[in-house]
């Protein structure tokens, strides 16, 4: 899959593809004329993806082939152990969770899941979690909090499944049930934004000691299409919607809505799964190494206090 803005850089690929296969096919020496065209996209890549539009940014964030949260937990784990149920209604698909080691730590991991096919988005519900799904996490949660063990998010959803089964089974109930549970959690708690942080259904598993995002994902109370349907009662403004709500992750960050950002490979997550699993990985253990040191009492205190002090009031 190549997005709109990737198309020159593509180009220039399929060009040194074949400038290679005639070196090799013809016997010719094209080395200086390769070096030269993979110098010239190495140079195009930059100038492009660090001056990307949060559109863009936003597009990036939803690429066909980026990793989601099965891909990030079984390259950063050695022996992952999917937990399943709510204990009351089903297994709800877009939300998973289970335990797994890091450098011989047990974390309890909980994330939205999206799925690569067309019978895997809709048994995965698109990564849209039922109230099911909420209350699955929330039993993870307490689970890990009863064996003292540290919590990992991985949020990655278009927001909460709207239809009217999940509002008839109690979803803003269980999202908020959610976020008053995580203030109180006596384990470190860190929450990673992989991809799309969309509304309630982002936040219901986000109130975290350390909350980070990704380099190109984007954080808010409404997708940019939404947004431009309800002020301009079309998706056709959705670029203007992206810019004016400032969702990206440098966005969060100057706001003081996020800790960090953790840098992605040239490209995005998706050319790098190793690498970006490998930086996921430092940055929980980093974490984990400085919540450590807070008593528990403490660490609750300060996750009040960083939620309790995000926003502006003017009178």
């Amino acid at each position: 899959m190549v997005l709109e803005f990737e198309k020159p850089i593509a180009d220039l690929e399929q060009k040194l593809q074949e400038m290679k296969d005639l070196a090799k096919g013809r016997n010719i020496d094209l080395s200086s004329d390769i070096e030269s065209l993979e110098e010239k996209i190495l140079a195009l890549k930059k100038e492009t993806f660090d001056n990307l539009t949060r559109w863009q940014r936003v597009q990036l964030s939803r690429h066909a082939d980026r990793p989601y949260a099965l891909d990030y937990i079984y390259e950063i784990t050695n022996d992952f152990i999917e937990l399943h149920g709510d204990r009351t209604v089903k297994d709800d698909k877009a939300m998973i969770g289970g335990l797994g080691d890091i450098d011989g730590r047990t974390v309890m991991f909980i994330g939205q899941q999206k799925g690569r096919n067309t019978k895997q988005r809709q048994e995965r519900n698109f990564g849209m979690a039922n109230p099911e799904g909420y209350r699955k996490a929330l039993r993870l949660m307490k689970m890990a909090e009863k064996f003292g063990k540290p919590i990992v998010t991985l949020i990655d959803t278009p927001g909460a499944f709207p239809g009217l089964e999940a509002e008839e089974r109690g979803q803003g109930e269980a999202i908020a049930r959610n976020l008053k549970e995580m203030f109180m959690l006596k384990v470190p708690v860190i929450c990673i934004i992989i991809g799309e942080g969309a509304s309630g259904g982002a936040l219901g598993i986000a109130v975290g000691d350390r909350v980070f995002m990704l380099e190109n994902t984007w954080y808010s109370v409404i997708s940019p299409e939404s947004c431009s349907s309800i002020l301009w009662r079309s998706w056709d403004y959705k670029e203007q919607a992206a810019e004016a709500l400032k969702l990206t992750a440098k966005d969060m960050k100057n706001n003081g809505l996020v800790d960090d950002i953790i840098p992605e490979p040239l490209g995005g997550a998706h050319k790098d799964l190793k690498w970006m699993s490998k930086t996921i990985k430092e940055a929980i253990l980093q974490s984990l190494k400085e919540l450590d040191k807070i008593k528990p009492e403490k660490r609750i205190e300060q996750r009040i206090e960083k939620f309790c002090s995000m926003g502006v009031v003017e009178e």
